[in-house]
């Protein structure tokens, strides 16, 4: 089944054909079994499954982050195969924002210092008032010079956001954002990413299990065995719940 974006949208990404295999002889397995989605540009898309569906592989996959077996990821007009390494680190850098579930904070770095981290690497310089954008909307002003274990769980993944969303990237990824936080530290980096969205044209593409993160979304795709499964547009936590049930007609 192949899950498709509006016609009169540009895709950010995406993935035709993709597969994704996992070890080898009679404990290979296969993450994903050609799977075609188009993300829309300036939308914002939740992915969920159940356990082993292979929708953290897909993202991952879509992201850079791993390669695929067979089929191909574009970000943009940008095909993924056959990138180098190096070639990939540089998109990804460029191009793509990443928000972790465990943060990925660098310990010994102030929050300012981690937001600014991949650019440093880079030899990029950031534009101060873009920083100062996105660390005054994220409420980031007066924990610049915390380190993470000085701050809450909320706080670090609001730090992580801005990491991802200063470079202005052409696509942010989410893997399951909220998963290690409190209702109403996801309700704040739910409504962030949701911002991002609205007001800066920004796209997000995010994994999650919640039915009440996921209803945050534009569309929200399903898979299952690692094939699309079906999607919903406009969602709602009631009508996520039916469709994973089974009592909405797919």
């Amino acid at each position: 089944m192949t899950a498709t974006a509006s016609a009169s949208a540009s895709p950010a990404a995406s993935a035709t054909a993709l597969v994704r295999h996992y070890g080898t002889g009679p404990a290979r397995v296969t993450a994903l079994r050609g799977v075609d989605l188009d993300l829309a540009a300036g939308r914002f898309t939740a992915i969920m499954g159940p356990s082993g569906s292979g929708k953290s592989t897909l993202l991952h996959c879509l992201a850079g982050l791993d390669r695929a077996d067979g089929g191909e990821v574009r970000i943009g007009e940008t095909a993924l195969s056959g990138m180098s390494d190096k070639e990939l680190t540089r998109l990804r850098r460029d191009r793509i924002g990443f928000v972790f579930q465990a943060f990925n904070l660098v310990p010994t770095l102030t929050a300012r210092e981690n937001i600014t981290l991949p650019a440093d690497i880079a030899g990029r310089r950031l534009d101060p008032a873009r920083v100062d954008e996105v660390v005054g909307a994220l409420g980031l002003r007066d924990r610049m010079t915390h380190l993470p274990a000085e701050m809450s769980g909320g706080q670090q993944q609001r730090v992580a956001c801005a990491r991802a969303l200063v470079g202005a990237p052409d696509i942010l990824f989410a893997d399951e954002p909220t998963g290690n936080l409190d209702t109403r530290s996801s309700a704040e980096v739910l409504a962030i990413l949701r911002a991002a969205v609205d007001d800066s044209a920004q796209t997000v593409v995010m994994v999650t299990h919640d039915p009440q993160a996921a209803a945050v979304a534009d569309r929200v795709v399903f898979l299952r065995d690692g094939l699309i499964d079906g999607e919903l547009t406009a969602p709602t936590p009631a009508r996520i719940l039916a469709r994973l049930s089974g009592s909405e007609q797919r």
